[in-house]
């Protein structure tokens, strides 16, 4: 009876004889890669509070001597440079928005100039609607696939 093929073994094997392996097998590879990236995660988050809680006073107080709120900042902790970044990511209120809209065109100046506008339809809402509304919608919908994705799960043999 053969080994089962491991993660380690799996990263240097040729992609035909991956797909080659019995569909038991990818499914438990599966699932030791998703048990891998959970635990990953935990270490990866319990790492970055790590960070927050060890630098995170003294970046702050950098911030503040220097006036600078988001980017990038660096200092020195004994030989190790740290480098802190805060990237900012505003947001807009779309409801104040488009009422800024309808006062720049009021005022007979271009929106387009100051606000990109994007127009979008939920496929819930679109799939609700009656055939005629569709139909006037249909013109300027494209579909594209996702990427798919497969949940392998090997099912349970009874023991008599």
């Amino acid at each position: 009876m053969n080994q089962p093929v491991t993660l380690n073994q799996l990263r240097q094997m040729p992609l035909g004889d991956v797909a080659a392996l019995p569909a038991s097998d990818l499914a438990r590879l599966q699932k030791e890669v998703a048990e891998a990236v959970s635990q990953t995660k935990l270490v990866s988050d319990l790492l970055d509070g790590v960070l927050v809680r060890r630098f995170g006073d003294r970046a702050a107080s950098i911030r503040q001597e220097t006036g600078k709120d988001f980017g990038l900042i660096r200092f020195q902790d004994g030989d190790v440079e740290v480098a802190m970044d805060l990237p900012k990511r505003p947001s807009w209120d779309q409801g104040k928005l488009a009422g800024i809209v309808q006062t720049i065109r009021d005022a007979g100046d271009d929106p387009s100039e100051y606000v990109e506008t994007t127009l979008e339809v939920s496929e819930r809402k679109y799939t609700a609607w009656p055939d005629n509304i569709r139909r006037v919608f249909e013109p300027a919908r494209m579909v594209k696939a996702g990427k798919p994705s497969f949940k392998l799960t090997l099912r349970e043999q009874e023991v008599a």
